[in-house]
């Protein structure tokens, strides 16, 4: 279900699944022009602070992060109602809907990235072994999205507006999220509320172990993998407790 997800997403163009790596890399020329030009946001790294190509690396990586979370969010309030005929197979898994939007965002995230590392290497000559913990920092993100999306996919069929509203907040995470700027670059007192955000960490660390070779911080990724494995636990529950009135609602 999800090669055919991915399949069917770009049949009929007439460039197909290079349509996976042109989307991305459009968006970055402008997020890089209007932010690193108009609004001149640093990052203090020798590979984003000295010229726009290493700030297009380190904005590429956080989008890709950034995405690999909002796409299956914004899907989330449909996944249900676009399978009706789902709904009433009493034997099929619904659950596993949401694991066909997350492999089909993880196949993007995984194009994303092999472009960002021959880039990274072609520019800087050099790929940093710390990349190899880059799973580590992923795994919690896909279970708290998996999680959060069992939520708004039950949801979505008793309330429809819950569509209307997803888009909108993803959007404003995407600008309270360290995507175009450092924490840093924050007045003090609102440091606090961008570390409330849970896109925050994988972000910051995803740029630790790919651009700046470091490790990730061991500790918070205990904190934050324990936070996401309750919250998958509780969209499980919260869906497989809704589920049982799918079928009347539709």
């Amino acid at each position: 279900m999800a090669k055919r997800d991915v399949a069917g997403r770009y049949r009929g163009s007439l460039i197909g699944i290079l349509w996976s790596f042109l989307n991305p890399v459009l968006m970055l020329s402008v997020y890089t022009f209007v932010f690193s030009v108009v609004f001149k946001a640093r990052w203090g790294s020798e590979y984003a602070s000295n010229d726009r190509t290493g700030f297009a690396i380190t904005l590429f990586a956080g989008m890709i992060v950034y995405a690999l979370f909002s796409e299956c969010i914004n899907r989330s309030p449909s996944l249900i109602l676009n399978n009706p005929n789902f709904v009433k197979k009493v034997v099929f898994p619904l659950e596993i809907l949401t694991w066909v939007a997350m492999a089909s965002s993880l196949f993007h995230a995984f194009v994303s990235f092999l472009v960002l590392a021959i880039f990274f290497a072609i520019i800087y000559h050099t790929l940093h072994w710390t990349m190899v913990f880059l799973p580590f920092i992923l795994t919690p993100l896909i279970l708290l999205t998996a999680g959060l999306s069992w939520i708004i996919a039950s949801t979505g069929v008793y309330l429809r507006d819950v569509g209307q509203t997803i888009g909108i907040i993803t959007t404003i995470l995407m600008f309270l999220s360290p995507v175009f700027y450092p924490v840093d670059a924050l007045p003090e007192q609102y440091r606090l509320l961008m570390h409330l955000n849970p896109l925050t960490f994988p972000i910051e660390q995803a740029r630790e172990v790919v651009i700046w070779g470091h490790q990730p911080h061991w500790r918070s990724l205990l904190f934050y993998s324990i936070f996401s494995l309750i919250i998958t636990w509780l969209g499980f529950a919260w869906f497989q407790k809704t589920r049982r009135g799918f079928a009347d609602v539709m």
